[in-house]
């Protein structure tokens, strides 16, 4: 099949060099592409926003799939004007587009249909807009509504640069049109992700988690970009948080699309932001992230291309994905001055030397050839990406991939990753074991408030029947691993919360699971019935056992870590505020 990809940048590349290794595919080209994508891909002299152009170039090249990269030509209705020639093609209807387009929508579609985000309100009138700021709590963020290029959304570190923002974009129209109308927000603590799945309107697909790099310098510092760097997967996300990503964001937007009149096919990104078990949408994307494209790219094994093609004309549903279990770690290397002005024209080199390293690609964004040279030609240039056994790995490989590559006033971040090292360098003081990963829905609840108190935790599958060796050493290495109290869920005969005790002295919490048509009785009795010397805490069946489990989990550690311990008594006091506001409500 012949595929035409819309774009220019490193998303484009690393989608291109993806899509080249499928055996489905006979040519790919794209508009208007650049060096990079030329190695692998006919390059068309068409820009991205010409869409008749490219509807024209696809019906005369007998392109079967078109796949859209840009936000922009999405927003403007390419994948409308190439259904109605008949053309497939792999992004969302202008509607459905509108999630991303414009954040007032976006904003009131969550509001609308309960999908956790920040509080706040949208603004043309500048007045009116000043006078909600001086409501508002320092700091606070304010967004373009429309397109920006990623560059849209400041953070307000007090009231009067809030105020000077909205007089930028509404009166002084820094972002044209995006920003005539302002959406202003109440700023959101915690560790960014960036969520990515493939849906057909009804089904989703789920890429693994990765964080992008905004901001230009170090340590989060500096102007916001189109993206520094990126790393998946993130150790944010873990197994319970996806799940919930997936209950309380992604399933609720595509239903919420599909219930407005805008079913949504194509790629829908997630921008999170996740304190301890709470999260809240930062923003919703239309397409690809870039950088994030590039370490996802590198660390999919699947054959891309049934995806697109099952989003497109059915059958998602029945797809599944395969996933290089290694972390990817990408660096942007930008020119200097980026986000601001920069130069344009400098020969780069070293490619050649990175190209011959392992698991390593230079994913091209801002380049040309010029006089059989390849020139700098963007503010982000490369986006070096590189696959490691580990995150440190991967981060160390990245990095001498960038030192092999030079032009004239380079820039980079030096500390792309480093979030997920810190995470990883942190041991857990609880694990939480399951017989199977069907019992993940009711130990989410003990790994949930785990997280809300702020307990690292190791979560993971043994069967005490049909994995004895693998639950036993789960035990038997738990303190060394600094884990000091163990949660076991497990339904039938519910030997592994024993079996765990048996093998360690660290406390065990058993929690029965619901798995049979006896009701969970038989594991309950299972679990309870431990012989002398060998003692199990045991919970009620189910989410509130486990819930219960987490508490006590968290009570045991808590003697030792008087935070902790205030934490405990904040939950307390709030499950008592709970039940005083419910009865306040019934008393009128």
């Amino acid at each position: 099949m012949n595929i035409l990809i819309v774009g220019s940048g490193g998303r484009e590349h690393a989608l291109a060099w993806k899509i080249a290794q499928s055996p489905e595919v006979d040519q790919i080209f794209c508009a208007p592409g650049n060096a990079g994508i030329a190695e692998v891909a006919t390059c068309v002299d068409i820009a991205a926003d010409a869409i008749d152009e490219l509807v024209a170039f696809a019906g005369q090249n007998r392109v079967d799939l078109t796949v859209v990269g840009p936000e922009a030509p999405l927003s403007a209705g390419i994948a409308d004007a190439f259904e109605a020639a008949g053309l497939a093609v792999f992004g969302p209807s202008a509607a459905a587009a509108e999630i991303e387009a414009s954040k007032t929508y976006a904003k009131q579609l969550m509001e609308k249909y309960g999908i956790p985000t920040a509080r706040g309100r949208a603004f043309s009138d500048l007045e009116k807009a000043r006078k909600y700021i001086r409501t508002m709590e320092e700091p606070l963020v304010v967004k373009a509504d429309g397109l920006a290029a990623g560059k849209g959304v400041v953070i307000c570190s007090t009231r009067k640069q809030a105020q000077d923002t909205v007089k930028q974009m509404i009166q002084d129209k820094i972002f044209g049109d995006a920003g005539k109308t302002v959406v202003i927000e109440e700023c959101l603590t915690g560790e960014e992700a960036s969520f990515i799945a493939f849906t057909d309107g009804t089904h989703i697909v789920p890429l693994p988690a990765s964080q992008d790099h905004k901001r230009v310098n170090d340590g989060d510092k500096g102007s916001n970009t189109g993206g520094m760097g990126a790393y998946s997967p993130a150790p944010v996300v873990d197994a319970v948080m996806q799940q919930k990503i997936m209950n309380q964001v992604m399933g609720p937007a595509v239903r919420a699309l599909a219930a407005e009149g805008r079913p949504y096919k194509g790629v829908l990104y997630a921008g999170l932001m996740i304190d301890k078990d709470k999260i809240r949408v930062v923003e919703f994307n239309c397409r690809f992230g870039d950088p994030e494209t590039q370490p996802l790219m590198m660390r999919l094994k699947s054959d891309i291309v049934p995806l697109l093609r099952a989003v497109v004309h059915g059958g998602l549903d029945k797809c599944r994905i395969q996933i290089d279990p290694r972390p990817a770690v990408c660096v942007v290397m930008a020119a200097g001055g980026y986000p601001g002005s920069y130069a344009k024209g400098a020969g780069i080199s070293g490619l050649a030397n990175v190209r011959r390293m392992k698991d390593v690609a230079a994913f091209h964004a801002g380049t040309a050839a010029k006089n059989n040279e390849i020139v700098t030609a963007g503010g982000r240039v490369l986006g070096v990406t590189a696959l490691g056994d580990d995150i440190v790995k991967a981060i160390s490989r990245a990095y001498k991939a960038v030192e092999k590559i030079s032009w004239k006033n380079i820039h980079f971040r030096t500390d792309i990753g480093a979030k997920a090292k810190k995470r990883l360098s942190v041991a857990p003081a609880v694990g939480i074991i399951m017989g199977s990963d069907s019992d993940l829905p009711v130990m989410s609840a003990a790994a949930d408030l785990l997280k809300r108190f702020d307990i690292p935790y190791e979560l993971t599958v043994a069967s005490a029947h049909r994995t004895p060796e693998r639950a036993g050493e789960f035990a038997e290495t738990a303190r060394k691993r600094g884990i000091r109290v163990i949660i076991a869920g497990a339904g039938h005969a519910a030997h592994l919360a024993g079996a765990m005790a048996a093998h360690t002295t660290v406390p065990i919490i058993g929690v029965p699971i619901d798995s049979s048509a006896l009701s969970g009785f038989d594991a309950l009795l299972s679990t309870v019935q431990m012989p002398p010397g060998v003692p199990v805490a045991t919970m009620a069946v189910g989410k509130p056992g486990a819930k219960n489990a987490a508490v006590l989990a968290a009570q045991i550690l808590a003697l030792s870590d008087p935070e902790l311990e205030s934490r405990l008594v904040s939950y307390k006091f709030g499950m008592a505020d709970e039940v005083n506001a419910k009865a306040r409500s019934l008393e009128g």
